[in-house]
């Protein structure tokens, strides 16, 4: 039974078939450096895979260890691809290559005041409930924020992110709209 519709015969290259029992669909490699024990390819193997009705075979670059000791009867050791200029006198050599690790610089988020407006329409204890509802006041802050707005006209109800501010009004203008209160909200930047 073929696994791959083109026999291995026509083409030049030795190539290691998947045996009994392994994926068909895995790229099959050569024999590691050589292409099949021809000439010595420069840093690249021979890659063929089985890709539906059709073989292909490409040559690509290995990675930047030499495979000169891969090689039968190789007797030195694994040496990075670039030794042999640095060997030359060339540039680049030994300690000339700076690596920094950049860590991403975080910006704290900007800050907004939310505010109430004083008006003469809404109850007092309807301001000190909303102060204790959305912003989670006690009593006694809630009911000194109350008052600060009736005799100022304006007054803080908390400090929040931008969408924690923006929330915080929408919530209370609606709240205030269902209950037919004209009391205002607002956002303003710290």
């Amino acid at each position: 039974m073929d696994i791959c519709p083109i026999p291995p015969e026509s083409l030049d290259l030795p190539l290691g078939f998947p045996k009994a029992g392994q994926n068909p669909g895995l790229a099959w490699l050569g024999v590691g450096p050589y292409d099949g024990g021809g000439p010595r390819r420069s840093g690249g193997f021979w890659n063929a895979s089985c890709l539906g009705n059709v073989m292909t075979s490409t040559t690509r670059k290995s990675s930047p260890v030499a495979w000169s000791a891969a090689t039968p009867g190789g007797d030195r050791a694994p040496r990075m691809a670039d030794d042999d200029r640095k060997r030359k006198g060339e540039p680049g050599g030994p300690g000339t290559a700076v690596i920094t690790k950049t860590k991403p610089q975080t910006k704290r988020p900007s800050l907004y005041r939310v505010l109430i407006l004083n008006d003469d329409y809404t109850p007092m204890e309807f301001v000190v409930h909303v102060l204790e509802r959305f912003f989670g006041k006690d009593h006694e802050a809630a009911t000194r924020i109350m008052l600060h707005v009736h005799h100022h006209g304006i007054g803080e109800c908390g400090v929040y992110t931008y969408e924690v501010a923006e929330t915080k009004v929408t919530q209370v203008m609606d709240f205030a709209r269902k209950h037919q209160h004209p009391l205002q909200c607002v956002m303003e930047k710290k």
